[in-house]
């Protein structure tokens, strides 16, 4: 008897411990009307309930408010460079539709990776040409954003060697250098709260979030003598070329966004990439390039603070991963609920 006791107390305890475990996992309203998933809660797996997170190395809820299936999962918030919106390597883009392309740009100079009218993103390439070859090895270096009459930038600082135990990066605000302590989790907000620069390693990995625009996951990588060896680069003993690997995510682009990257997100986009093709490489630097890494004056760039109020969305809108520490909905059109 008292067995059977035992044994019933036991499979209570297992019934009620799911029920348990989902109280605790975080729901998030999608409530921008111009999502698919408008009105819906959606809740968080049991794998990562919440949508923010006290571990670096876990992965937390990410919620697509515009997906058709209005369905949460887990993810890492580091940079994959086999997703949409990453540019990595030497480098190679996945574009918003999905193609694999490069663009190789030109060492020591700047580009617009994506311009609309609120937001422009310039990537800053380096590299080098050894003898006998007719263009430039290069990668991305740093990253510079014009945001609501802001700007923001963030760089791999460059380095004979690599040292997994030394920060690479640094960043600036409206000019200014800032400090974002190491260590994963620490963070630093703009005094308006419309940027947010976050690490998600104790060094050379971070997450800005640019308010109601863009999420962009960063990671500062060296060359490694591996891929000196498997593509030839011949990098000199005095520069590992540390550069940076980069996903983006957008919240809110307009049909007409342009940029290396960004005109991939055109709802009647046509990719010029060949497909089937092992390494297909697209042009543009004419029309890409701008003068400095903080600056908007390409033949196609769109940027323009002051029609930002008066920007259309687009289709493609992206919603991110949030942190629920801060309330509400912070501008993304989801609220986190528990």
């Amino acid at each position: 008897m008292e067995i059977l006791r035992s044994s019933s107390i036991f499979i209570i305890l297992l019934v009620f411990v799911p029920a348990l475990i989902q109280t605790k996992a975080d729901s998030v309203y999608c409530s921008n009307p111009r999502s698919r998933c408008y009105g819906k809660y959606i809740e968080c797996p049991y794998e990562c309930p919440s949508t923010s997170y006290g571990n670096y190395k876990a992965k937390v809820c990410h919620v697509n408010c515009d997906s058709p299936v209005c369905k949460s999962y887990c993810k890492h918030r580091k940079p994959d460079c086999n997703g949409p919106g990453s540019a990595c390597y030497d480098p190679r883009f996945i574009g918003g539709d999905g193609t694999v392309f490069y663009f190789h740009g030109k060492s020591n100079e700047h580009f617009s990776l994506v311009s609309d009218t609120n937001l422009q993103i310039n990537g800053r390439f380096i590299g080098h040409r050894p003898a006998g070859r007719t263009r430039d090895f290069t990668w991305i270096q740093a990253l510079g954003i014009l945001f609501n009459s802001h700007s923001f930038s963030l760089e791999a600082i460059k380095a004979a060697t690599w040292n997994d135990e030394v920060d690479h990066l640094k960043f600036s605000y409206n000019g200014e250098d800032l400090i974002v302590p190491e260590g994963a989790l620490s963070s630093w907000y703009s005094p308006e709260k419309d940027v947010k620069v976050e690490r998600v390693a104790n060094r050379n990995s971070v997450i800005v979030t640019l308010k109601d625009s863009a999420e962009i996951m960063v990671n500062v990588v060296p060359v490694t003598k591996e891929d000196d060896k498997i593509h030839n680069y011949k990098v000199p003993s005095d520069d590992c070329f540390a550069h940076l690997e980069v996903q983006f995510r957008f919240f809110a682009l307009s049909p007409k966004v342009d940029g290396v990257l960004g005109r991939t997100y055109q709802p009647d986009f046509q990719n010029p990439a060949k497909p089937g093709v092992a390494m297909p490489v697209v042009g543009g630097e004419v029309k890409y390039k701008t003068t400095q890494l903080l600056s908007a004056n390409c033949l196609t760039c769109l940027y323009s603070p002051e029609n930002s109020s008066n920007q259309e969305m687009t289709s493609v809108t992206e919603y991110l991963p949030l942190d629920c520490t801060r309330g509400a909905s912070a501008g993304y059109g989801i609220v986190c609920t528990k």
